[in-house]
């Protein structure tokens, strides 16, 4: 009992060290807001002309396609969708050898960097996510959760979302033991998460088997269910079934992370000895 509580004084303590971290990059942080309220701008009247010419595209009216638009803006870097998470840091442990200290470390490493990557997109979602939005609802007519209720429904779809979204990049860290750069394989995840995300547009507006493909990857657990939660377009039995879909895919892949971790530790303890 000591020893698991002392764990998660230790995770504990990582969470608030690397929110304490990227707290400390004020000037990249206002700039962050800055670029992503201008992006959001941009978006938000071509998502504007978009459903003038298609009114209810993808089944929302122009008040949820704009609030899909800051919303999009809010938690893009929470979800790390377009990099600047850990995965950058961890495969260059790898690359250089430095991983082996951290594998003989008494913390286990998947939960160390998940930990990390909670810090990370509570502070960018505190630092980054909330202003964006704001400044969208005080510009634009938007949809927002009518209860407080709504609002913690979202907030479960969004954090299931940061799990969800830290399995693929450890996976994609976890590339570099095998490629020795990670540079390529990070390329094609970021560019499968933005568009598979629904960061460039709702998935609910891919036509016929693309839009089927599109939900069913984990990516759509980013920012496309969490966004339909908050629009309020999943309720009642549809919301458990979007907690279940992110649930499931963050337990898969956490589970693969775990297995290729185990298949790496021995590959460096063989390799060391």
């Amino acid at each position: 009992m000591l020893v698991r509580a002392g764990r998660f004084r230790l995770y504990a303590a990582v969470t608030e060290g690397s929110f304490r971290r990227y707290a400390t990059y004020r000037m990249a942080t206002a700039a962050g807001v800055f670029t992503n309220t201008v992006f959001g701008l941009i978006l938000a009247y071509t998502y504007l002309a978009l459903w003038d010419e298609r009114p209810g595209l993808g089944g929302y009216d122009q008040s949820q396609a704009l609030t899909y638009v800051w919303l999009g803006q809010a938690l893009l870097t929470v979800m790390a969708l377009m990099g600047g998470g850990f995965e950058g840091e961890l495969i260059e442990r790898i690359r250089t050898g430095d991983i082996a200290v951290d594998l003989y470390r008494p913390a286990d490493l998947q939960l160390w960097w998940l930990a990390a990557d909670v810090g990370r997109a509570s502070f960018q979602l505190v630092g980054r996510g909330i202003v964006p939005m704001v400044f969208g609802a005080l510009v634009f007519d938007l949809t927002l959760p009518p209860d407080v209720l709504g609002w913690l429904a979202f907030l479960v779809a969004a954090v299931l979302g940061v799990a969800v979204s830290f399995a693929i990049r450890f996976l994609v860290a976890l590339s570099a033991f095998w490629l020795m750069d990670g540079a390529g394989v990070t390329q094609v995840a970021m560019l499968a998460g933005t568009f598979f995300s629904g960061m460039l547009l709702p998935l609910n507006v891919f036509p016929g088997a693309l839009g089927e493909f599109a939900r069913a990857l984990p990516w759509s657990a980013l920012l496309q269910m969490p966004a339909d939660v908050f629009l309020g377009e999943r309720s009642g039995t549809a919301l458990l079934r979007t907690y279940a879909f992110q649930i499931g895919w963050a337990v898969a892949l956490l589970a693969v992370g775990r297995l290729l971790q185990a298949v790496a530790t021995r590959r460096v303890v063989v390799q060391g000895g």
